[in-house]
């Protein structure tokens, strides 16, 4: 093995001499590549954004990389990223089809179905559906108050002893969307779903581990049996639970009765099956798996990181206390319409997100023709994430501005910037403040 390696860094080596990657004409500019490994070597496989924030500051806030022989245009700053996002929202609305988490999703579903017919249609039919069921309303908060009443309860059984909530905060976030897709929630010693859980952090894990970087750079290994073939076995056990469900829904299921949003989707198979829809069972599937993989991972790391920083600054944490005491006034539970009362909260829940950024290269993004950003020039599917990690920061001085207001009694000045922005943005967002496409 030690002597396989050496002979390709040779041959690479070699090559190098000999072959020079050139970007196109206007392209952003960026390190030199290196035949087939791109510029790989130059970044820290298990934690890249501090290599990105050095490569920025030599650069500028567009430049490039190759990742293997595919070249990709890594956008830093607010500028940049709202042109792209929102002034070019239409041009960059594409998602890279070259990762391998979009070849274990297919292209199915909404997260990185590329923008055309059964994206459009399948993004309308989740926001109109998850909206019938709530979302918004005081329906979904009696949904998310009755799994907080659970954490609640686990979280005092363990009084007194070391825990880690993130599986804690997976199975609760995971319930609140088996709820609304499943009607009904699991117990959180189920084994049933404590395997589904634990399949979903596996699948998140190994879709951005260094091997996912083997199979996008040397298509050639793929049909082996290494280690990034476990990601497309995980998926295909979700695919293989959420089947079996849905087969029992088609079971009990009335037309035009949905309890839940499979029964909305046989619903919507039923009304289209002779249009030539992109509804099926297939892409059922692959949205239901979208739902889970969108509203567990990054509402789990979010918890987490508020909790954090919560513990770790203990005076903030009990000024937050007495303003929900003050607000509730003898009240068990919050409502969504109290946030407006509370804006040393929110201010403080917005500095923790900021702080924490769990996705700073947010959901990726590709061009889908040719355009322009920042004055270069960038072809048709050129990938385009954005590092949110420096933006994150770069807003320092107005977040911790913003909670000085809030300490004066002043209202909090809006600092949001959303992860999943853009036109192929969170199905959800537009619900809770930010735009997005529907």
């Amino acid at each position: 093995m030690l002597g396989l390696v050496v002979l390709l860094g040779v041959f690479i080596l070699l090559l190098s001499f000999f072959i020079r990657v050139r970007r196109p004409k206007n392209f952003p500019p960026g390190p030199r590549p290196l035949p087939i490994l791109g510029n790989l070597l130059q970044l820290d496989p298990v934690n890249p954004l501090k290599d990105l924030e050095r490569l920025k500051r030599r650069y500028g806030n567009v430049f490039s990389l190759y990742v293997g022989t595919q070249p990709v245009v890594i956008l830093n700053g607010l500028e940049a990223i709202r042109e792209a996002l929102v002034t070019r929202a239409m041009e960059y609305g594409g998602r890279p089809n070259h990762i391998m988490i979009s070849h274990v999703l297919q292209g199915k579903g909404v997260i990185l179905a590329n923008y055309g017919s059964s994206w459009r249609e399948h993004r309308r039919f989740t926001l109109t559906t998850l909206r019938n069921f709530g979302l918004g309303k005081r329906s979904m908060e009696e949904r998310i108050l009755g799994e907080v009443t659970h954490i609640c309860k686990e979280l005092e059984s363990s009084a007194g002893d070391l825990i880690d909530p993130q599986n804690l905060f997976h199975l609760a976030a995971s319930n609140i969307i088996c709820s609304l897709i499943f009607g009904e929630r699991f117990s959180y010693d189920d084994p049933i779903f404590l395997t589904l859980i634990q399949w979903l952090q596996d699948l998140t894990k190994q879709s951005i581990s260094p091997w996912a970087m083997v199979y996008e750079i040397l298509p050639v290994l793929r049909p082996l049996p290494l280690p990034f073939r476990n990601v497309f076995q995980k998926c295909d056990e979700i695919k293989d639970f959420i089947s079996k469900i849905v087969t029992q829904h088609k079971h009990s299921w009335v037309a035009g009765e949905p309890r839940d949003l499979i029964d909305s989707y046989l619903d919507q198979i039923d009304k289209t099956a002779e249009e030539g829809s992109t509804f099926n069972d297939t892409q059922m599937v692959s949205l239901l798996l979208d739902l889970f993989i969108a509203g567990t991972d990054t509402t789990s790391n979010t918890l987490r990181s508020v909790m954090l920083h919560l513990m770790t600054n203990q005076p903030i944490q009990d000024r937050c206390h007495r303003e929900i005491e003050e607000v509730l006034e003898g009240r068990v539970d919050a409502s969504f319409e109290d946030r407006h009362a509370m804006p040393y909260v929110q201010a403080v829940i917005h500095e923790a997100q900021r702080m924490s950024d769990t996705v700073p290269l947010s959901v990726f993004h590709s061009t889908c023709k040719d355009t322009q950003l920042q004055g270069y020039q960038l072809p048709k599917e050129s990938p385009s994430p954005c590092h949110r990690w420096r933006c994150c920061f770069s807003i320092a001085c107005k977040s911790d501005e913003a909670l000085s207001k809030c300490q004066s009694g002043r209202q909090q000045e809006d600092l949001q910037l959303s992860t999943f922005t853009g036109r192929a943005g969170c199905v959800i967002q537009n619900k809770f403040g930010h735009n997005g496409d529907s």
